[in-house]
């Protein structure tokens, strides 16, 4: 009977040593299965690692897509998306032209998308519905019936018009087709239809679009004077003198309200458009009554032609330098930066019209200063876009020159405001400014060097970074004064009027 209390006490000990064993077992299992589905543990990236990572806008997905290529930002152009990728060599990113590689984040669109978005791209505004009241789409549907209709009734009243000077009826219907159709119809109004993509340039860009639309006017008039001359190419001689004067037409037609509500004082822009069209007329049946005049002496006719072109031109030129407008496009904006850079001082609104350029023609490329440019064209390798990026950390854009191409590009970031465009283009003039003193200050030195060695000329990668530090600085303390300086001339800033391009640089994809 003694012995029968330690058994039990023994028994016991057994069994809870037995239990504690299969639960420490049990949770040697649980942590190992936990520790097998974890993700391995992060590794602290080298120095160099973060801080490109940190100047790649936040992102946060891997910046390696391989071994050779690191992922630089994104951008957004139309609803479109790209992601721009950089080649390396190691930690070294690779120099040249071909050394970032742009890729699509977006399958192509179907050809009928595609087609639909041409045709949208012709007949509708730009922000299409957005751009425009309610009342437009109604006004354009009876509109476009009554020139389907008018279209129709000027075939059968040319055909009555060619039977009435001794044009048989059997061959006045095709001669009416033909003439309605392949000279006005056809080519002319293709013509039309083809510039008016122009869009919103009938807006900020009127008196470059105007004296364009003047010059076509008389280009056109030109050709048909050679068919005179050469009466076997008739034909194709009227089609191409109507496609520019249809051209022209549109051009007067879109900016002629503009440049009447410039005029206008108060709500009396359709009395100030009525009366300048009546002076038009009456200026346009004296010319006519002249021209008969002329006509009955019989003179040389390109040589009257040459003398009337002249004076057209000539008066054409004055009617848009005498055009004062408030609003500052990008002709009049480098006008008002450039004098307010070289005297402090904002030109006044009859100045700065009168020293707009009038003859830099909207599509035109060749622009010193490119605002809202592509990625893969404001920078030629990654290394040129990290060497700058940390400047403008604080700001919505980012300024750069690409001396491959000579230009001045302000990339824009997505969240960029109407501010932030302004400032980026004042920013773009800035260090336009000092490149170009940089520039004369060491051609002044090359002419003391007999040499004759200018290669010394283009700016080296660090004077590129000083410049753009310096650009920094002075658009800090200058921009502020320079809007105020504006405003008390009367000039009206507005983003849209410097038609920056579309293309924006993302932080992340949606």
């Amino acid at each position: 009977m003694k012995f029968e209390r330690p058994s039990k006490t023994l028994t016991a000990t057994a069994s809870s040593s037995s239990q504690d064993a299969r639960l420490l077992v049990r949770e040697t299992l649980r942590i190992s299965a936990n520790l097998a589905s974890s993700p391995p543990p992060s590794v602290v990236a080298p120095p160099e690692s973060r801080s490109l990572e940190a100047t790649s806008f936040g992102l946060v997905e891997d910046q390696f897509v391989d071994a050779s290529l690191r992922l630089i930002c994104y951008e957004e152009v139309d609803g479109r998306r790209f992601k721009y990728l950089a080649h390396t060599n190691g930690k070294k990113f690779n120099k040249g032209s071909n050394s970032i590689r742009s890729v699509s984040l977006q399958s192509r669109k179907a050809p009928a998308d595609e087609l639909i978005s041409f045709i949208r791209s012709y007949v509708v505004p730009e922000g299409f519905p957005d751009s425009v009241s309610p009342s437009y789409v109604p006004y354009m549907t009876w509109r476009a019936l009554k020139h389907f209709f008018g279209g129709a009734m000027g075939v059968f009243t040319t055909q009555a018009l060619l039977h009435s000077v001794g044009v048989s009826k059997s061959q006045a219907m095709p001669g009416a087709v033909a003439i309605n159709w392949i000279i006005k119809d056809g080519s002319g109004r293709i013509g039309k239809m083809l510039f008016s993509r122009q869009g919103k340039k009938f807006d900020y860009d009127l008196k470059q679009l105007r004296l364009s639309g003047d010059l076509l006017m008389e280009l056109g008039a030109g050709v048909e004077l050679a068919t005179a001359a050469a009466p076997h190419l008739f034909l194709p001689l009227a089609c191409a003198a109507n496609v520019a004067k249809n051209v022209a037409a549109v051009t007067s037609t879109s900016t002629r309200t503009p440049i009447y509500k410039a005029f206008a004082r108060g709500e009396n822009i359709g009395d100030v458009t009525a009366k300048g069209e009546c002076v038009g007329n009456v200026a346009d049946l004296f010319g006519t009554g002249l021209s008969i005049i002329i006509a009955k002496r019989n003179p040389s006719l390109f040589t009257t032609f040459a003398l009337l072109s002249c004076g057209y031109l000539y008066s054409s030129y004055r009617e848009v330098k005498s055009v004062v407008l408030h609003t500052l496009n990008r002709a009049r904006f480098t006008v008002a930066v450039e004098s307010f850079l070289k005297t402090g001082c904002v030109p006044n609104l009859q100045e700065g019209n009168m020293m707009e350029t009038v003859f830099n023609f909207p599509w035109c490329k060749d622009r010193p200063i490119v605002l809202g440019s592509r990625f893969k064209d404001a920078f030629q390798d990654a290394k040129s876009f990290y060497d700058v990026e940390p400047v403008f950390e604080k700001e919505r854009y980012v300024v750069a020159y690409n001396p491959a191409k000579g230009n001045i590009y302000a990339v824009l970031k997505d969240e960029a405001k109407s501010d932030d465009i302004l400032k980026a283009a004042f920013h773009a003039h800035v260090l336009l400014h000092i490149i170009r003193s940089s520039k004369h200050s060491q051609i002044i030195n090359e002419n003391t060097n007999t040499s004759g060695d200018h290669s010394s000329l283009l700016p080296t990668p660090s004077d590129l970074q000083g410049h753009v530090a310096e650009s920094y600085s002075m658009v800090s303390a200058l921009y502020g004064p320079f809007k105020t300086k504006a405003k008390e001339q009367g000039w009206v800033m507005s983003d849209s009027l410097l038609n920056p391009g579309r293309a924006r640089i993302c932080q992340q994809v949606k």
